[in-house]
């Protein structure tokens, strides 16, 4: 299949320093791709040049062979490229549904001021059904009437991916996506993963420390240590990179 985002030669400088430097590479449609690397590889710097929180200081990205090199993020976005955070961006007093909500209404033509009459308005009723249809797809639907700072940290994790989603993206990027979670989030958040790239034919693109998520559902891996690219693949290759094992697996290799 076709690349759904290229990346050619792209540089962050912060001074001197060379935060991502030269990196180029592409996600293929369709794909659930890993990005892995080291703390202070570049992952994060990466991720905030994709979806334009950083301007890049060189090179070009390109999201369904759009140039979207330095625009705003909220162009990026609805342009098809959403991300979920490591921190969560949830409105903490609002209910799980009404997040999903207003994350909904912000894409479409119901003002803000709307929210309080939504139960009353054939618009509003649809924009519920939407978010339950969300909250869903993600799991969330045993919690979604209860305030969102009420919820499990996996949990709120689901959250901010069905606020990503809300956004309809063609690529969705997922920084961490398992970090701070145990065992048994850590298995559902995979399955909901893979369950949401099979269903909406979604692109995925994620970085990760937990090997054993990276390795079980990646189709393709780049590695990048020092903010350049050191090695790209499947699983099995990667694993067998000598400069990969050095670098970033260790031991655990």
């Amino acid at each position: 299949m076709a690349a759904l985002l290229e990346v050619t030669g792209l540089i962050k400088r912060f001074g001197g320093f060379a935060a991502v430097d030269g990196v180029t590479f592409a996600v293929t449609e369709g794909c659930i791709h890993a990005v892995i690397g080291p703390n202070g590889a570049g992952k994060s710097t990466l991720f905030r040049l994709l979806t334009g929180f950083h301007a890049p200081t060189a090179g070009t990205i390109r999201l369904a062979g759009r140039d979207i090199t330095g625009l705003a993020p909220h162009h990026i976005a609805r342009f098809g490229l959403a991300q979920s955070f490591q921190i969560t961006t949830i409105f903490p007093k609002l209910s799980v549904r009404e997040q999903v909500a207003f994350a909904l209404i912000a894409q479409g033509p119901i003002s803000w001021r709307m929210l309080s009459r939504l139960a009353r308005r054939r618009g509003g009723q649809d924009v519920i059904a939407e978010a339950d249809s969300l909250l869903a797809e993600v799991g969330l639907t045993e919690v979604a009437e209860q305030p969102a700072e009420t919820i499990s940290h996996g949990d709120q994790r689901a959250l901010d991916v069905a606020l990503a989603l809300a956004t309809r993206p063609r690529l969705l990027l997922l920084d961490e996506p398992t970090a701070g979670m145990s065992p048994f989030e850590t298995e559902r958040t995979v399955a909901m993963i893979q369950r949401l790239a099979r269903a909406r034919r979604l692109t995925v693109l994620f970085s990760e420390h937990d090997m054993d998520v990276v390795f079980g559902i990646s189709e393709h891996i780049t590695v990048i240590h020092r903010g350049r690219v050191i090695a790209e693949g499947d699983a099995a290759s990667v694993q067998a990179d000598p400069e990969v094992a050095e670098v970033y697996l260790g031991s655990a290799a």
